[in-house]
């Protein structure tokens, strides 16, 4: 089996811990992280211990088997299923200053069959957590990362060999340059500064047109546009939390979703007056709808382009934190179904009224599923003064 060398394990851990969290500074010393690797992962996870070690913090290690997730939802009823530990979740917020989670799959179908209200059962059960979380992280005292670690079962899904598929992880982390955090710290700055002109452009909605889209997403005032933060390795992305009140038209996606154990494929949606009206797949229809069915899964969370100047990644790779930020051609849009980030509004998010983020189209929902599109599309943005200006086109951004 193909393992990249020791030396690019290390590099990937060093950017993991050393930039990727704290926004971009790192870890601090006497700082906790949590390490979330799944067993498929275990070389990576022996070289993030360490780093954590070498800069002073104090890693705990959630390590998970592989093929663990089936046996709980065909065993467990719905009330082990509702079952949350409010008291050890509690705390393990409270206990951790930072997380690290890597995603490495030993079986993408391993919950295929699983009734799909279950798994959106789970969803709902576990939603204090992440509010938890979220809540912390809006205060400035959480910062997380997500990676991804290849195993033969991800390649094979997608086409490639294990060693050319780690060729896509390595190149997309830039782990062949001599300092990677350098690197993404250039990459970073670019991303900043064409956050800084679309920020300043004063949007109230954008209309993204291609083949088989016609949408509108409304942006409207009390937030910004968001990324180059470590949140995730690698990442591109330019995003923003729309006004999901606004969104209108049709959009189609051309990238297969890879969610709850299975897969789902040409995903079309269309809204009206902000929600879901019509979906539609070819492949895994049922889980679709399920999801949509879930409350506030209706709705736009996210809107979000990739700009194929800077992403390295030209391959589908099944897994939504690559494909997001794919380039090759034309980049990539995608918008996510479910909650909205709250980072998102330009203001202290901490002082603002649980009933004010629905009145400014703050989504909020238990689930936040990203669908991605990958054909040629131009994004005209309209200001408040009535004038229309392009900013993407050709998958580049035209600021």
């Amino acid at each position: 089996m193909y393992i990249p060398s020791q030396k690019v394990l290390e590099k990937y851990a060093d950017i993991l811990v050393n930039f990727a969290l704290g926004g971009g500074k790192g870890i601090k010393k006497g700082e906790v992280v949590f390490l979330q690797v799944p067993e498929a992962a275990k070389p990576l996870l022996k070289v993030l211990r360490i780093a954590v070690f070498k800069a002073g913090g104090n890693p705990i290690t959630n390590y998970i088997p592989d093929n663990f997730s089936r046996d709980f939802f065909d065993y467990a009823d719905d009330k082990q299923i509702n079952f949350f530990p409010a008291k050890y979740l509690k705390g393990k917020i409270e206990e951790m200053d930072h997380v690290i989670s890597i995603i490495a799959e030993a079986d993408k179908y391993e919950l295929k069959g699983v009734d799909p209200k279950k798994i959106m059962l789970n969803s709902l059960s576990t939603k204090p957590y992440m509010d938890w979380r979220n809540e912390k992280e809006n205060k400035g005292k959480l910062t997380w990362t997500l990676a991804m670690y290849a195993t033969n079962v991800m390649a094979k899904e997608v086409g490639m060999s294990l060693k050319e598929y780690w060729e896509e992880i390595i190149k997309g982390c830039y782990l062949k340059e001599k300092k990677p955090i350098n690197k993404w710290r250039q990459t970073f700055a670019e991303i900043e500064r064409i956050k800084t002109k679309l920020n300043g452009l004063d949007i109230q909605k954008l209309r993204i047109q291609a083949r088989d889209t016609d949408l509108i997403i409304g942006i409207d005032k009390n937030r910004k546009w968001l990324g180059g933060d470590g949140r995730n390795i690698p990442s591109y992305e330019i995003f923003i939390s729309p006004d999901y009140s606004q969104t209108e038209g049709f959009i189609s996606f051309s990238e297969p979703l890879y969610k709850y154990g299975d897969v789902v494929k040409n995903i079309k949606l269309r809204f009206k007056n902000g929600n879901v009206i019509e979906s539609e797949a070819s492949e895994g229809r049922e889980i679709l709808k399920e999801m949509i069915r879930t409350k506030g899964a209706d709705k736009v969370g996210e809107f979000s382009l990739t700009d194929n100047r800077f992403s390295k990644i030209t391959k589908f790779m099944g897994e939504t934190l690559f494909d997001e930020n794919m380039g090759g051609k034309y980049g990539n849009t995608h918008i996510a179904l479910g909650s909205a980030y709250k980072d998102s509004y330009p203001g202290n998010s901490t002082k603002v009224k649980k009933e004010d983020w629905d009145k400014m189209g703050y989504n909020e929902s238990s689930v936040h599923t990203d669908i991605i599109s990958t054909t040629n599309r131009t994004i005209i943005a309209t200001l408040f003064n009535g004038q229309d200006i392009l900013v993407y086109k050709n998958g580049q951004f035209t600021l």
